[in-house]
């Protein structure tokens, strides 16, 4: 599916987050949160966008008014489709696209169901179709979700070393507004969309990004023709060469990240998923720089040892799988020794 093709550099390293600093100061975050209502509705009234219906940001705006339209005064959608493709309005993924990606403006989205739902976001199983033909795939769409989102306030410390820039967005984003909230979950899926062309534009075993419209990002679904998703490795009970050929496969990938100056910044058993036999990285929104980031080091340590642990929880033992020696090798790769 070209994977291995080089690094682009019109995928930059993902530091895009244009947040104020006091986003990563949990103290202030409060004091910011508890100021008097009246703060919040000068914002309001300073910003013409967040003063209508809905308080979506612009972009979000404009992709949810061209869904309306489509459905509306286009041409009837075909039985059973939600919508017309969306590709020609959306950021594109990066090339060399694979064969199987639908790019044809005459495809419509059928939802298919739900994945899985989160605390930030929901994937759902779309699939795109040119009518009357055999020219259509299966895609992954995951929504970030606005409402009650933490994922900042929680996370703040991915943030450390990430580009600031203080403006009303920004405002609206500390202290929680509903255009903030939407702004938020925007902010996520530009980052998550970023970090997935990166990683596949270098080889990394990660979905392809197709698209990404406002909040939604739709990517390459990994599981069977039936709808049934590939396993989190959380969920195998793998055990003797097969134990062993994953652990490989992991530090592959995190050598691979590491030459890049990176880590996934949250890696578990949970968010690794194991398709065909090969392991594949998922949820990537708060990728770490390891040198812009100065916890980044502490952010490698704590992945590390997360499916370290795991796999000698399953039965790998610590001479293989000894977290200190893998991350010293990570540093090292990094060029951080």
């Amino acid at each position: 599916m070209g994977r291995s093709h080089p690094f682009s550099e019109e995928y930059p390293p993902v530091r895009m987050h244009d947040f104020e600093d006091f986003l990563d100061d949990e103290t202030h975050y409060e004091e910011r949160r508890s100021r008097p209502r009246r703060q919040k509705r000068d914002d309001a009234d300073s910003d013409p966008v967040q003063t209508r219906a809905g308080r979506l940001t612009e972009e979000e705006r404009i992709r949810l008014a061209a869904v309306r339209d489509s459905a509306q005064t286009g041409p009837p959608l075909p039985d059973g489709a939600d919508r017309w493709s969306t590709w020609d309005d959306a950021e594109q993924g990066p090339r060399p696209r694979p064969s199987w990606v639908v790019t044809e403006l005459a495809a419509a989205d059928s939802e298919l169901g739900v994945l899985k739902t989160g605390k930030e976001a929901d994937v759902y199983l779309i699939q795109r179709a040119v009518p009357d033909t055999s020219r259509g795939c299966i895609m992954a769409a995951k929504r970030y979700r606005s409402n009650e989102h933490r994922m900042f306030h929680r996370d703040a410390g991915y943030l450390e070393g990430r580009r600031m820039r203080r403006s009303r967005e920004m405002r609206a984003m500390a202290n929680r507004t509903a255009f903030g909230r939407n702004l938020i979950a925007e902010r996520w899926a530009v980052a998550e969309f970023a970090a997935l062309s990166r990683l596949w534009s270098i080889g990394a075993p990660v979905p392809y990004p197709v698209q990404r419209s406002g909040t939604e990002l739709l990517m390459e679904y990994l599981g069977d023709d039936d709808g049934t998703a590939a396993p989190r490795l959380a969920e195998l009970r793998p055990t003797g060469e097969e134990l062993e050929a994953l652990w490989h496969q992991l530090t592959d990938v995190l050598s691979l990240l590491a030459s890049e100056g990176v880590t996934h910044g949250d890696l578990s058993a949970y968010n690794i998923l194991v398709h065909e036999d090969r392991l594949m990285l998922i949820d990537l929104p708060q990728i770490v720089d390891l040198v812009a980031n100065p916890r980044g080091l502490e952010f490698l340590t704590r992945d590390v040892a997360n499916v370290a642990n795991w796999f000698m929880s399953k039965g790998l033992p610590e001479d293989k799988a000894n977290p200190a020696a893998l991350t010293e090798h990570l540093i090292e790769t990094a060029g951080l020794d």
